[in-house]
């Protein structure tokens, strides 16, 4: 069995409110899960301690006998110190596409061409 600590949706239309929860990988997103071990209100400023409430003994726990945090839940984690969490970096993502990259190119050639001809008429 492998048991992953996820956020589980709960709250009204457009108020999201999500429990820390620790499931079975196979289970789905609001489905059944073993233990809830916090809480987090995105809708409360990034500053207010009620934003992210954690029973961190019991994430401890989780985490000794194996569980898999999601990104979001290692942020948590890392934020309350029971994990270090690795920053991903993916500099291929930020890169433009290949149309933009051809468009570009061509802005340049063009921007080249008319540097030219002003160069050449003084």
């Amino acid at each position: 069995m492998s048991a992953k600590i996820r956020l589980s949706r709960g709250g009204a239309k457009k108020r999201p409110y999500y429990y820390i929860v620790v499931a079975h990988s196979a289970s789905p997103r609001d489905g059944r899960y073993i233990e809830q071990i916090g809480t987090f209100d995105p809708m409360l400023k990034k500053n207010n301690p009620e934003r992210v409430r954690l029973k961190e003994d019991r994430a401890k726990h989780w985490l000794s006998v194996g569980a898999q945090p999601t990104d979001r839940v290692a942020r948590f984690l890392d934020a309350a110190g029971l994990m270090k969490r690795k920053a991903s970096n993916n500099p291929e993502k930020s890169k433009p596409k290949k149309k933009a990259q051809e468009r570009t190119a061509a802005a340049e050639a063009k921007a080249k061409e008319a540097a030219g001809a002003t160069a050449d008429a003084s």
